[in-house]
């Protein structure tokens, strides 16, 4: 097949998709995901015009070479008003589809952080409550400073893990002492090392803190620890209650901690771009078609865009989907308002500044600029959402390239999404 028949194809499904109640795929979404429409962009205020500059665009990355296959997505009010699958799932091979399956990483973060409110909502946690009571091994955690061990000024806190303040770290993103210890003694994005949850956040809390809870925004494994924490506080285990309290009232039936052997057939390889082009870094075959070793509440869930659009559209609602609650709406308002103090924000990703940026309870959030409320997270293989309360407008960016960052696929799809806004939330508002 070419690359002219992909994006034909690509044109095709994107007609139907937008065409009227009959059609196939529209009966297809209402049996999948019977929340969600899909409908014009002028019916919630969008231009289809500015909406139909995303495939070029992301086709230009295909032809480029910079990844293999794309899915965009754009939802407004729950009405569904692009869904695009653009390029391959298998290079040359087989063309990508708009709901393949998909390793999203990091994406898996938001989901643990739902899951520890909702044990805060049912009282078996409490945000500020010293992690040592729940998990004891942290009871003697020592900060490393200077090249000498000294007890931390204060208990690491389910808030601290929440926001990604615990003095945690991940030992792949930095080059510190404590970072290199991670190296050596956790294999921190290998779901198949062979200890369970419960063993690797024993390694977790046998290492030294990067620095005092609180005293710093560092990336970590800080969700991997609330799953631990989920899996104490519930007595399940993360899977099972991903499943009884997430994934089935949902209606979430293609998330999971692997892929099943009959949804092998879609899912995507992922590519590492190199100076002979795309090469496979980890087939469909690979680590996520066999169930781990341990759980990874920070990274280890595979899903499909129409399955994260429910996710996801719980949280625009508030915590509500289809007449099933997960969570209050306080709860929500917390997790996408900024828990950082001033002196903490911008977070950094790596060395690398994020502008305008601070963390809630789960998601990065933008805390000023035009699109100030807005909040998202990304996995490392470049999966990308992002949620705007203000213009109830949910996007996706897929892709599965291991090269963090090489595709700007999300700054370009949130762009073109801007300028496809005719009916602006924020203007009505600031017309009052």
């Amino acid at each position: 097949m070419t690359r002219i028949t992909v994006v034909r194809r690509a044109l095709h499904v994107t007609l139907l998709v937008l065409a009227a109640c009959s059609t196939p795929d529209r009966g297809a979404l209402e049996a999948h995901a019977p929340a969600l429409s899909i409908g014009e962009p002028a019916d919630v205020g969008m231009s289809a015009e500015e909406l139909a500059r995303i495939e070029p665009a992301m086709q230009e990355m295909i032809d480029e070479g910079r990844t293999a296959g794309i899915v965009t997505l754009v939802a407004r009010q729950g009405t569904i008003v692009h869904w695009e699958a653009t390029g391959w799932r298998i290079l040359d091979e087989d063309p990508l589809q708009r709901n393949d399956v998909f390793r999203i990483y990091s994406m898996t973060k938001p989901v643990t952080s739902v899951a520890v409110m909702i044990l805060v909502e049912d009282g078996l946690l409490d945000l500020d409550e010293p992690l040592e009571g729940i998990l004891p091994e942290f009871r003697d955690v020592q900060v490393y400073d200077g090249g000498e061990l000294r007890p931390p000024r204060r208990s690491i806190t389910i808030r601290d893990l929440l926001r990604h303040t615990s003095g945690l770290t991940y030992g792949l993103f930095g080059n510190s002492a404590v970072d290199r210890m991670y190296v050596q003694r956790l294999r921190a994005l290998e779901m198949d090392a062979g200890p369970d949850l419960k063993e690797t956040i024993e390694t977790v809390a046998s290492l030294p803190l990067l620095d005092d809870p609180g005293a710093r925004w560092n990336y970590s494994v800080s969700t991997d620890v609330l799953g631990r924490v989920v899996e104490v506080a519930s007595g399940m285990t993360l899977a099972e209650f991903f499943d009884t309290r997430i994934f089935e009232p949902l209606g979430m039936h293609d998330t999971a901690f692997h892929v099943a052997e009959e949804d092998l057939p879609r899912f995507t390889a992922v590519y590492t771009p190199t100076r002979a082009g795309l090469l496979v870094s980890d087939p469909p075959d690979g680590p996520f078609s066999r169930p781990p070793s341990w759980y990874s509440g920070g990274g280890g869930l595979t899903s499909t865009p129409l399955d994260y659009l429910r996710f996801t559209q719980m949280l625009l609602n508030e915590g509500t989907l289809a007449g099933v609650r997960v969570l209050r709406p306080a709860s929500v308002r917390a997790m996408r308002t900024n828990q950082l103090d001033p002196a903490l924000t911008p977070i950094r990703l790596g060395t690398t500044p994020v502008p305008n940026t601070g963390f809630g309870l789960g998601f990065a959030v933008t805390v000023e600029g035009s699109d100030e409320g807005r909040y998202w997270w990304s996995g490392i293989a470049n999966t990308w959402f992002w949620i705007d309360p203000v213009e109830e407008i949910i996007g996706f960016a897929w892709t599965q390239n291991a090269a963090y960052g090489s595709t700007p696929i999300d700054a370009i799809l949130r762009d073109i999404v801007a300028d496809a806004v005719v009916e602006s939330n924020r203007v009505a508002v600031g017309a009052r």
